[in-house]
């Protein structure tokens, strides 16, 4: 039977036709390969930025080892090491009032793995030294605060006849120019702490002071000084042990964990009031994925029964401020010092 030369053209057209849908199929697929591959290389960089940290993290301590800093630093890092994956390591860099250690923090690479603990120190830096080599506010990003302690006027008992804050006062005003404090150094916040009570009651003391918190306890302790304003954090465990005596804590409440030592305003200095407070920064340009993830792990450490019994322990209360909230604290905590600063007539020695 012969064939139509229609039907051959009908078959070819449709062959044909097939055979455009088979090609237009492989475009399709190979176009969807093409987003699938641009899809995982966009997923890529959250992707690798959650992945911080692949390597141990390392945090700047302006101070000596053995000060009130380390007293916090050391279970809270120990701790993070653990929430983190990586280790946390601490590098206390002491100096010039804990200035040495925030220059070097404020001049690392903004990698993610170098961070900065500083304090109330460096809120009240600005208004003792002229010319320092770094700022919070250009230098870092802030991140958190770690901790904040009354501040506890401490004595060694035989050197200092006194049980009690106003028997203390008594003591001074019967000796004037004869007892002296130490400090961690000019301008630090045991410094400034010393300043803002002989202004608020007249007492004549001598300031002595030393290259870190913990070098000056020390000496509390062995009777070379005779007494300190001491953040209650690296005193508690010395105070626990009956090494140095406790007469007020400089808080409008009792300390955490310390409920048997009275306000200053329970004994009869109602307007003497200084925390000492710890907090965390990061090098300006830190990338912004790791500094979520600090905040966050930070915020479930502090969640933890362990971190805040350890807290209570240090006669500290659970820190909430972080970002926006922890930079304005900062801010009017610069200002407040900067008054003390100009009513003291502080100058560096």
């Amino acid at each position: 039977m012969a064939h139509r030369p229609g039907a051959r053209a009908h078959r070819g057209s449709a062959s044909h036709a097939l055979s455009q849908a088979f090609r237009r199929r492989q475009v399709l697929a190979l176009g969807a390969l093409a987003l699938t591959g641009a899809g995982l290389s966009v997923l890529s960089g959250p992707t690798q930025a959650q992945a911080w940290p692949t390597k141990p993290v390392t945090v700047i301590v302006p101070f000596p080892a053995g000060g009130g800093t380390d007293s916090f630093a050391r279970p809270l890092f120990a701790a993070l090491s653990r929430q983190l994956g990586q280790q946390v390591i601490i590098d206390n860099k002491g100096g010039a009032g804990g200035n040495v250690g925030a220059t070097l923090a404020a001049k690392a690479a903004p990698d993610g793995y170098t961070w900065f603990m500083g304090g109330v120190h460096h809120a009240i830096a600005p208004a003792i030294y002229p010319k320092l080599d770094y700022s919070l506010e250009r230098d870092f990003v802030p991140v958190a605060l770690l901790a904040s302690v009354p501040q506890v006027i401490i004595v060694n008992a035989k050197r200092v006849p006194a049980n009690t804050l106003q028997e203390f006062l008594a003591y001074v005003k019967a000796n004037p120019g004869k007892v002296n404090f130490g400090s961690a150094g000019n301008g630090t916040s045991h410094h400034l702490a010393g300043e803002l009570f002989k202004l608020q009651t007249g007492a004549q003391l001598v300031h002595v002071p030393y290259r870190g918190a913990g070098p000056a306890l020390q000496d509390v302790m062995a009777g070379q000084i005779d007494m300190m304003f001491d953040g209650l954090g690296s005193s508690a465990s010395h105070i626990k042990g009956g090494r140095v005596k406790a007469l007020a804590v400089a808080g409008d409440k009792r300390a955490p964990g310390f409920p048997e030592i009275p306000t200053a305003a329970e004994s009869g200095v109602p307007t003497y009031q200084v925390a000492t407070w710890y907090g965390l920064w990061a090098p300006k340009g830190t990338p912004q994925a790791a500094i979520d993830r600090m905040t966050a792990d930070l915020a479930k450490v502090f969640a933890t029964k362990e971190m805040k019994e350890s807290w209570n322990g240090l006669g500290a209360d659970t820190p909430t401020l972080t970002g926006k909230a922890f930079h304005d604290f900062v801010q009017a905590e610069t200002k407040r010092w900067g008054e003390v600063v100009k009513a003291a007539n502080v100058k560096l020695d």
